[in-house]
């Protein structure tokens, strides 16, 4: 099959022609975005779990630890390993079996009867989580362009729900029937993903027929070719930098005077952040209508005033300091999420047949901020205090702005 052959639907249409494309029904991208939620969700169902880990298998805190950063592993490995083979082959079969394969790793951590096993069933849930990173470009595919903004958006929304949410009710399932259960109930649900999935998506054919090590060698070519691409995970990077280093330390914070919280009181807090998520719809919309790179510039300059704003902190009483974090979360989480739909926007209209390798390259860059933010976050809250923190965040968002200011034209 030559390498650029254009998609072609269940019905064997090619994807340009009139109709060729099934519709992206309102019931199908309710769907794709629950289960795009659910299949991040994974990843973090471990993190309130730890102490009750630590406690039935008898092991210290630095050992459970290796649960949740193999799963972290897992997926960045993931990312840029499975993640290009949605260009390769059927995008429908790719997720169909790494959705299985998830609930396989899902089961086998509900019942591994050691840490150590615990540690590398984790690591293959984070490797096969990246199917929710299947499902965007596949969205993108479906969607008509003067919508694409609109409807990655919605699934983005599904995406950071499941991010925010997923520890609350981590938190209550194992609280109350214990951390198995707890993964054996999201094996349960990415089953029903599973077979929904496989009913409703289409067949996608592969826009490559490229071998696997040339494959993984082209995202370093699409890397060099697109300075759109450059400049959006670049920008993503800086607000991903942001974003890290403010959830990675609230718990602890939070936890020192004036405020005296506890972890599920931090955890709450992520309520605010997933009603600005709710708003990511709006930003692809935004996208379509008035074109992506002042969506982006308007959400970096949303993180940056958030970030700012919470300087005052220090001064601030903790009534008051508490609703400043709230609305402040409320904002940068919104701001990070529009800025992410426009930069999806941009990256997604470069090359149709390369989607799911620009969609790696993309968010391997994302996943480094993370990472960075997280690590720079908690030097700087030991050393310097939270307000460094917080003056870190900003200095990031304005970066973001900065970089984002000179997108070219390249769609």
């Amino acid at each position: 099959m030559p390498a650029d052959l254009p998609l072609r639907t269940a019905n064997g249409g090619p994807a340009d022609a009139p109709g060729a494309l099934p519709a992206l029904t309102p019931a199908l991208l309710a769907t794709l975005s629950a289960s795009t939620g659910l299949a991040v969700a994974s990843i973090y169902y471990a993190q309130p779990m730890l102490a009750l880990l630590a406690e039935t298998q008898q092991a210290s805190p630095s050992a459970v630890g290796l649960v949740p950063t193999l799963t972290q592993l897992g997926y960045a490995a993931g990312i840029l390993l499975l993640t290009p083979l949605g260009d390769r082959f059927d995008r429908r079969r790719v997720i169909g079996v790494k959705t299985l394969l998830l609930v396989a790793a899902l089961l086998a951590s509900a019942l591994a009867p050691s840490l150590p096993l615990l540690v590398a069933a984790s690591f293959a849930v984070g490797l096969l989580a990246t199917v929710a990173q299947d499902i965007v470009p596949a969205v993108a595919t479906l969607a008509p362009a003067a919508r694409r903004g609109r409807a990655v958006g919605t699934v983005m929304t599904g995406l950071l729900l499941g991010i925010l949410l997923s520890r609350v009710v981590s938190g209550v399932v194992a609280g109350q029937w214990g951390w198995r259960a707890m993964f054996g109930l999201a094996a349960g649900a990415m089953t029903v993903v599973a077979a929904v999935l496989l009913w409703r998506l289409p067949r996608f054919t592969p826009t490559t027929t490229l071998p696997y090590p040339a494959l993984l060698a082209s995202l370093l070519t699409l890397w060099r070719r697109h300075a759109a691409l450059r400049r959006a995970a670049f920008a993503q990077g800086l607000l991903a930098v942001a974003f890290s280093a403010f959830w990675s330390t609230l718990a602890v914070w939070l936890h020192a005077p004036p405020f005296g919280l506890g972890s599920a009181a931090a955890g709450a807090f992520g309520l605010a952040g997933a009603a600005g998520a709710l708003a990511a719809p709006l930003a692809g919309r935004l996208s379509d209508r008035h074109g992506p790179q002042g969506v982006a510039g308007l959400g970096a300059a949303l993180v940056f005033g958030s970030f700012l704003t919470l300087l005052a902190l220090p001064a601030l009483g903790r009534g008051a300091g508490l609703w400043l974090v709230s609305l402040a979360a409320l904002g940068f989480d919104l701001g990070v999420q529009a800025s992410l739909i426009a930069h999806q926007t941009i990256v997604y209209g470069l090359d149709p047949e390369a989607r799911s390798r620009l969609n790696a390259t993309f968010f391997t860059v994302v996943f480094i901020g993370m990472a960075t933010g997280s690590v720079l976050g908690s030097l700087l809250l030991d050393h310097a205090g939270v307000r460094a923190v917080f003056g870190l965040s900003a200095l990031a968002a304005a970066a973001a702005w900065g970089v984002r200011r000179a997108f070219p034209a390249e769609r």
